[in-house]
């Protein structure tokens, strides 16, 4: 199966009920297990090349091996730039294979938020490639604080920007170790009733599972991004392979019980959206 677009596998989990997880990729090892288990799921999966992922390996490196993945996968993969600052860094996950592009303006007055987000989809679109925006700002664990999406903005980029898909701040935090995000049911409700994009929660992992299960299934949330309990899970398994193994000190053979761990920990929160 080819690789897919944010619309692609978005549109369809808007109204089926479900949604979708973004899932942040930091080496082959993170990818391979989560298209594993997207396939034991028969579940569509996004791959996300978050700045951090960027910063240790070159976008046409990740680019090749998302599509290499994607390609071979059967189940929908969508390879997506996560959290790009920047046009140039949109237009370079367009041009090394990737299907998807996030442009995070959340810290840009609304107007410059969608004038940039404007012209990311408009060389977006010409290649086939879906895009993600982002209005209100998604606070960090122990860091910025958030800033509640304004209903009238978010209809604003609905109607101007042309993105494929809207990341909204309505009590989700990145990078928040337990799940106990609460979640402003009265915010998403405002929002809903002024756009029609699908609805993209980032900071997934502090979201409890059941509030996230009820998001999927009655709300227009259809994409969920999950990496801290994703990286939770490769750090276990990755000190107790170092100490199960003292005398082994080839990296493949000490990360080759990680896969294993990835594709369970990844299959539970594929399933949690479903």
């Amino acid at each position: 199966m080819s690789a897919a677009t944010l619309r692609d596998v978005l549109v369809p989990a808007m109204g089926g009920g479900y949604a979708v997880a973004g899932l942040v990729v930091l080496g082959w090892e993170d990818a391979l297990a989560y298209v594993q288990a997207a396939e034991e799921t028969g579940a569509a999966v996004i791959l996300q090349a978050g700045p951090g992922c960027r910063k240790h390996t070159p976008v046409p490196v990740l680019g090749q091996m998302f599509r290499h993945l994607a390609d071979q996968a059967g189940v929908p993969v969508v390879c997506h730039i996560d959290h790009a600052y920047s046009v140039d860094e949109c237009l370079e996950g367009i041009d090394n294979g990737f299907t998807s592009v996030m442009f995070d303006g959340s810290r840009l007055e609304i107007a410059e938020n969608i004038r940039i987000t404007a012209e990311i989809v408009k060389a977006a679109e010409s290649a086939g490639v879906s895009v993600e925006g982002e209005v209100g700002f998604v606070g960090y664990a122990d860091g910025a604080a958030s800033a509640v999406t304004d209903p009238q903005e978010a209809a604003r980029f609905g109607r101007e920007s042309g993105a494929d898909a809207l990341a909204i701040s309505i009590g989700n935090v990145h990078l928040q170790t337990d799940k106990s995000a609460g979640i402003d049911f009265a915010a998403l409700e405002a929002i809903e009733a002024v756009t029609a994009l699908p609805l993209v929660l980032h900071g997934g992992s502090g979201i409890p599972v059941a509030v996230r299960q009820k998001l999927s299934r009655e709300s227009r949330v259809s994409k969920f991004n999950i990496g801290t309990e994703l990286r939770m899970a490769f750090g276990a398994a990755l000190r107790q392979s170092v100490q199960d193994n003292p005398d082994t000190f080839d990296r493949i053979e000490l990360l080759k019980p990680v896969i294993p761990a990835l594709r369970a920990a990844a299959r539970t929160a594929i399933s949690q959206l479903r």
